[in-house]
C-alpha cells in the first residue's frame, strides 16, 4: 500500500467546486466560540459538498487566520452567510423548504442511526455552542432533534467531530 499523490486524488479545482451540484444540506452554527471549530466546519462542508454554512450569533466569520488555519481554504469554496439570530436563520431556512434539525440530546430526539431522509429532502443541521450546546430557542424553532449515541463517560463530542459524524450519516441516507 502507498499513499495516493495529489494528482491521483483527482480533486476538482476551487472554481469547479463552486460550480458543481451540491448536496442539499446546510450546516448552521449556533454561537460557536472556537474559530478552529468554525474552520473545521468549512473543511468538512467542502469534503461533503454541502450547500452552505450559516454562521449565527457570536460565531466568527471569514476572513480570519484562525478559521483559515483549519479550513485550509475551504472558507473560500463553501458558500456561507451570517445571521445575528439563529432563530431568524432557522425561520428563513424553513421558508426556503428546509427541514431544520437540531443536533442535541433532548427529550424525544431521534438517534442518528434511525434518522430517515430522502435525496430530495432539503436538510439544515443546527450545531451548538461548545459548552451550552444548541440554544433552547433554536431547539424550539427546529423541526426535530438528532442525537449521536454515546457509550463512554462523556456527554458530548467536540462540535467539529459531531459535524463530521452527522454529515456522513445524513449523506449516507441521501444516497
Amino acid at each position: 500500500m502507498r499513499k495516493l499523490s495529489m494528482d491521483e486524488l483527482n480533486r476538482v479545482s476551487a472554481e469547479e467546486f463552486k460550480n458543481q451540484e451540491k448536496n442539499n444540506i446546510v450546516v448552521v452554527l449556533d454561537n460557536i466560540r472556537s474559530l478552529n471549530n468554525v474552520g473545521s466546519s468549512f473543511r468538512t462542508g467542502d469534503a461533503f459538498a454541502i450547500e452552505k454554512v450559516v454562521l449565527c450569533g457570536i460565531t466568527g466569520k471569514p476572513p480570519h487566520r484562525d478559521i483559515h488555519k483549519t479550513a485550509l481554504g475551504a472558507q473560500d469554496t463553501v458558500t456561507w452567510e451570517h445571521h445575528e439570530s439563529t432563530v431568524e436563520a432557522i425561520e428563513k431556512l424553513k421558508e426556503d423548504g428546509y427541514k431544520v434539525i437540531a443536533v442535541e440530546q433532548v427529550e424525544g430526539s431521534t438517534m442518528l442511526q434511525d434518522f430517515e431522509t430522502t435525496k430530495e429532502e432539503k436538510v439544515a443541521l443546527v450545531f451548538g455552542n461548545e459548552v451550552m450546546g444548541v440554544s433552547d430557542e433554536a431547539i424550539a424553532a427546529s423541526d426535530m432533534a438528532l442525537e449521536i449515541p454515546q457509550f463512554g463517560t462523556k456527554h458530548s463530542l467536540n462540535v467539529s467531530v459531531t459535524i463530521g459524524v452527522v454529515l456522513w450519516q445524513v449523506l449516507q441516507k441521501k444516497m
